[in-house]
């Protein structure tokens, strides 16, 4: 499983989070930050990420375009990275069940 760090959150995730979900990425690492979400999601798409951000704006793609990517929208206020990776790392089986099924775009967290 890969993730794509949407540009709200720290481009530090991709490494601490490396055990668990290697091979993912930042907007910023990736010259993504400053594209429109349209072209955030089709590189998303095309590189089989899942994409984690913490506003709605992907939520929304997903529902206008179907999916892939799929989404996995934090809904947590402003919070330290610490509990972003405390959330991604505790909710590792959901973020598995989410890039298995079929019939499932968006994951929300709190």
């Amino acid at each position: 499983m890969k993730l794509l760090f949407d540009h709200n959150l720290s481009p530090t995730l991709v490494n601490r989070l490396q055990d668990l979900y290697p091979d993912s990425n930042h907007l910023y690492s990736l010259g993504l930050d400053r594209v429109p979400d349209t072209e955030v999601w089709e590189y998303a798409q095309q590189e089989n990420f899942l994409i984690v951000t913490k506003d709605a704006d992907f939520s929304d793609l997903c529902l206008l375009r179907g999916f892939p990517p799929k989404v996995i929208w934090i809904r947590r206020g402003n919070c330290k990275t610490a509990d972003i990776e405390a959330i991604l790392r505790s909710h590792y089986d959901d973020i598995t069940k989410l890039n298995n099924e079929g019939t499932v775009g968006v994951l929300t967290l709190f």
